[in-house]
């Protein structure tokens, strides 16, 4: 990937005296950032119950300089720091919600450079650089050519399905470019967005005794079962690649009733659209179909007893792809590279940059510093060592986007 504007830029970057000063900050002021990342990964904020962890880093957005700093109708946390208005606007994001419950012990636990809780690296650590990524342009007053966007999501996670990244790309606001932390090391740079589409497929009918109505009462399991068994050995490319998988299955009451309800999660995906639009269609019509042979195997079975599929959406994720010259991603390049950061992946991920990328807006996922091992487990840890690496490498990715004024 190439950009030589942006390589150029970079350079310059580097050589100023008061980006140094900011890089300096961040370094410095690592302790502060991690007692910050520990306090935030201890206020519970699972998926649709992240005000209060909002409400913190609203605060602290504008204890950190921020005037214009609202929560809005999504529950997104956004902080705009005025530039210019020579330039891009960009948006820095982490989301603040976890796949923990409500009721989760997230104290934290630390041993040397070892910090043990449930949350604590995915994404208190992405909240700890963007908040540090403000300090270091403030304490270095650097004044860019457009704004910037501090902005912590909500929905994230599983079936929060980026609610938040959707809010904020509306159409409400004009972002020319997006910048989300949210990998476990700065060694990764995501550059393309894996698409997913999540559908609850439930299969209903009136059920009955498995002795007394077999025969005359197709069963919602079975019927369940005939569509699993048809996509098992599906086919799918390897490139781009595609996948799928059956992820929950619930139904039926005892051992001896034929089950009147049977539903399934089935997750899909792609870094395709076109392809996550085909093997959906496959998958959709698969269930269909089985329903159909399921109410057939029974002659005996009136209209009456039928089951019925229902298909009920439950996420959508879009994909999408930057182009080699995409300035998000070269700009993250450029200063991993200026840095001395050996970047060991770029590729595709599903985060909140899904839905800029998938509209054509130049967007780039980021580390945020140290390593976080076992996320998404009560096991998460983080590894605070080099930590300042991350709002090091966030700052001159936003930096190398929207320019110095």
């Amino acid at each position: 990937m190439s950009n030589p504007a942006i390589a150029a830029r970079m350079g310059e970057l580097i050589a100023n005296e008061s980006v140094q000063k900011a890089l300096a900050v961040a370094k410095e002021e690592a302790p502060r950032a991690l007692a910050e990342q520990i306090a935030i990964a201890q206020i519970p904020s699972p998926t649709f119950e992240e005000s209060r962890r909002a409400e913190e880093i609203a605060r602290l957005l504008r204890e950190y300089g921020l005037t214009d700093v609202v929560i809005d109708p999504s529950g997104n946390v956004v902080g705009r720091r005025p530039g210019r208005g020579t330039g891009p606007v960009v948006a820095i994001a982490a989301h603040t919600d976890t796949v923990f419950p409500m009721e989760t012990d997230v104290t934290v636990r630390s041993e040397g450079n070892l910090h043990y809780g449930p949350g604590i690296g995915d994404n208190a650590s992405g909240l700890r650089s963007m908040l540090q990524v403000l300090r270091m342009l403030e304490a270095a007053k650097i004044e860019t050519a457009g704004d910037i966007l501090f902005v912590g999501t909500v929905g994230e996670e599983g079936n929060g399905d980026i609610r938040g990244a959707k809010a904020l790309f509306d159409g409400s606001r004009k972002i020319d470019a997006f910048v989300a932390l949210d990998m476990e090391t700065v060694a990764r740079v995501q550059t393309g967005a894996t698409g997913a589409h999540r559908w609850r497929l439930a299969v209903d009918g009136p059920g009955g005794h498995s002795w007394l109505d077999y025969g005359r009462v197709p069963s919602a399991v079975h019927a369940i079962g005939r569509a699993i068994a048809k996509i098992a050995n599906l086919e799918l490319p390897e490139d781009p690649k595609t996948s799928y998988t059956v992820g929950t299955i619930k139904g039926g009451t005892t051992v001896n009733t034929i089950a009147a309800h049977c539903e399934v999660d089935v997750d899909m995906r792609s870094v395709a659209m076109e392809e996550l639009m085909k093997v959906e269609e496959t998958i959709l019509a698969a269930f269909e179909e089985a329903v159909a042979e399921e109410n057939a195997r029974w002659t005996k079975a009136p209209e009456s007893s039928y089951v019925k599929l229902t298909k009920t959406k439950i996420g959508d994720r879009p994909a999408g792809q930057r182009p080699a010259d995409c300035p998000a991603v070269n700009a993250a390049l450029e200063g991993a590279k200026a840095l001395g950061i050996e970047v060991t992946w770029t590729g595709s991920s599903s985060t909140d940059c899904n839905m800029p990328m998938s509209l054509g807006i130049p967007a780039v996922c980021l580390g945020t510093g140290g390593h976080t091992y076992n996320e998404h487990s009560l096991k998460e840890y983080f590894d605070s060592t080099d930590m300042h690496l991350g709002p090091q490498l966030a700052l001159l990715t936003v930096l190398g986007i929207t320019g110095l004024a």
